[in-house]
C-alpha cells in the first residue's frame, strides 16, 4: 500500500512539474514576444523619423543614413495623410490600382499595431501603419504548436500506460482462467472416477447417475472454456445455427416459465469458423446477462441473421435498459450495474468475439425500461 501511494505522489509530482516547465516556457515565450514588438515600434520610429529627414533635407545635406533606414525596412508600411494612403512599402504594388484591397490591408495594420504620428512639416501630420514581422508572426504560432506537441505527447504516454495496464490485466485474467481451469480439474477427475465406482456398485438408480453424468460434463465444458482464455484458441468450420441452437436450449430448460424464450434463424447451415466451447460461453453469457437485465421475467429473443458476407446474432430483451452514454462501458473491465458481480462477463465476451473470432459485440439498441438488443457480427461467412 505504501509503494502504490508513493508511486502516485511521484506521479503527481512528475505532472506538476511538467505544468511548471510548460508554464515557464509559455510565459518566456510572451516576454521575448513583447520585447521583439518594442524593438520594431522602436524601428519604426527611427523609420518615421528617416522619412521626415528626407523630406526636408536640402540639396547638399548627407541622406546616406536615412536612406539606408528606409530601405532596410522589410515589414509591410502604409502611411496615410488626413484617411488617404500616401505611400507604401514592402506590399505588393499591383494592389495599389484595387482601393478594396489596399483599404483592407491598411485595416489589418491597424489591428495589429498603433499608428507612429509623425510631423513632416510644421502643423502637418502623417501616419504611419505597420504590420508584425517574419519572425513576431512565428512566435505567435509557437506557443499553440508547443502546446500541441505536449498534448500529442501527453496522448502518447496515457496510450501507452493504458495498453500497458490492459496487457496486464489480460494476464491475470488469463492467469487466472487457466488457474482455475487447473483447480477445478484435480476434483473432476475424481467426480468421474466415483460415477464409474457407483455405476459398478449399481447401488445408485440409472436416472441420478444420469444426472450426476450431466452435471460432470457440464463441468468439463466450463473447465474447457477457462483453459482456452488467454491463449489462441483452434477455430473449427461449424454450423451457426445449430451452435447457436444447442446453447439456446440448454438455457432455456434451465429458466422457469416465466421467461418466455423465442428462437429464429434461416434456413439451412450457416458454416463459420468458430471455437464451439467459446461461442456457446458467449451465447449463455448474454442470455444469462438479458435475463437478469428482466429481474427473471420477460421475453427473451435469438435471432440469426446473414446479409451474404456476414452472420449477426441479435439477442433480445425487454427489461430494465442500458443508458446510452453506458453503450461502451459495459464491455470495460470491471463495470457492472449488479450488486453482486465481478463486471468480467461481457469484457470476456467481447475479447472472445473480437480477439479470437475476429468478429464485433456491441450494444445495437437499448431504451430504458423497454430493452435491450445485443449484436454479435461474425466475418465474412464461409460458403458451403
Amino acid at each position: 500500500m505504501q509503494f502504490s501511494d508513493r508511486r502516485a505522489v511521484t506521479r503527481w509530482i512528475i505532472i506538476a512539474t511538467s505544468f511548471v516547465i510548460v508554464s515557464l516556457i509559455l510565459w518566456n515565450t510572451y516576454a521575448f514576444f513583447q520585447i521583439f514588438k518594442e524593438e520594431e515600434r522602436v524601428k519604426m520610429q527611427q523609420w518615421a523619423l528617416a522619412q521626415k529627414t528626407l523630406a526636408n533635407a536640402d540639396i547638399d545635406a548627407d541622406i546616406a543614413l536615412p536612406f539606408e533606414i528606409i530601405q532596410n525596412a522589410h515589414i509591410p508600411i502604409i502611411v496615410t495623410q488626413q484617411g488617404k494612403i500616401v505611400n507604401y512599402i514592402n506590399i505588393d504594388p499591383t494592389l495599389e490600382k484595387d482601393p478594396k484591397q489596399m483599404q483592407a490591408i491598411l485595416e489589418n495594420l491597424k489591428s495589429q499595431n498603433d499608428p507612429i504620428k509623425m510631423e513632416y512639416v510644421p502643423g502637418k501630420f502623417q501616419y504611419l501603419y505597420y504590420g508584425d514581422s517574419d519572425l513576431l508572426n512565428k512566435l505567435k504560432y509557437y506557443p499553440a504548436a508547443l502546446l500541441l506537441i505536449i498534448f500529442l505527447f501527453a496522448a502518447v504516454v496515457y496510450n501507452f500506460y493504458r495498453s500497458t495496464k490492459m496487457a496486464t490485466q489480460n494476464k491475470l485474467w488469463a492467469g487466472m482462467a487457466k488457474e482455475t481451469a487447473h483447480q477445478i480439474g484435480t476434483p473432476l477427475s475424481s467426480l468421474i472416477g466415483w460415477l464409474e465406482y457407483l455405476k459398478a456398485e449399481g447401488t445408485v438408480a440409472e436416472s441420478t447417475l444420469e444426472e450426476i453424468e450431466k452435471d460432470i460434463v457440464r463441468l468439463q465444458v466450463i473447465t474447457d472454456r477457462f483453459s482456452k482464455v488467454g491463449s489462441e484458441p483452434v477455430l473449427e468450420t461449424r454450423d451457426l445455427v445449430a451452435e447457436t441452437r444447442a446453447s439456446f436450449d440448454y438455457l432455456q430448460a434451465r429458466f422457469s416459465n416465466q421467461v418466455h424464450f423465442t428462437f429464429t434463424a434461416p434456413e439451412g447451415p450457416l458454416w463459420v469458423a468458430i471455437n464451439p466451447a467459446l461461442h456457446s460461453w458467449t451465447i449463455e453469457n448474454l442470455m444469462k446477462n438479458a435475463i437478469d437485465a428482466m429481474r427473471g421475467k420477460g421475453a427473451l429473443t435469438v435471432a440469426i441473421e446473414s446479409d451474404g458476407t456476414h452472420f449477426k446474432i441479435n439477442i433480445t430483451d425487454n427489461g430494465k435498459g442500458i443508458p446510452k452514454n453506458q453503450f461502451r462501458k459495459v464491455f470495460e473491465p470491471g463495470f457492472t450495474t449488479k450488486k453482486r458481480g465481478w463486471g468480467l462477463g461481457l469484457s470476456l465476451t467481447k475479447r472472445i468475439v473480437e480477439d479470437y473470432h475476429k468478429g464485433k459485440i456491441r450494444v445495437l439498441h437499448s431504451e430504458i425500461g423497454k430493452g435491450t438488443t445485443m449484436q454479435m457480427v461474425y466475418g465474412v461467412a464461409l460458403k458451403d
